[in-house]
């Protein structure tokens, strides 16, 4: 599975609005390998920010 789509998995089953960092450690990768992937899926409309830091899936 690519980073993204662990990425977004761990996302989902969070359930709740997680910084860079927690989304790193769930996905169990590197947080600058999480930060290029929540880039690429805020740039595909799947996640958004609902406040600063914070990312949550749509």
């Amino acid at each position: 599975m690519e980073t993204k789509e662990k990425v977004f998995t761990a996302m989902k089953k969070a359930g709740k609005d997680l910084k860079t960092v927690e989304i790193a450690e769930l996905a169990g990768v590197d947080k600058k390998e999480a930060e290029k992937a929540v880039k690429v899926l805020a740039g595909e409309a799947r996640i958004f920010s609902p406040r600063r830091c914070f990312w949550k899936v749509k």
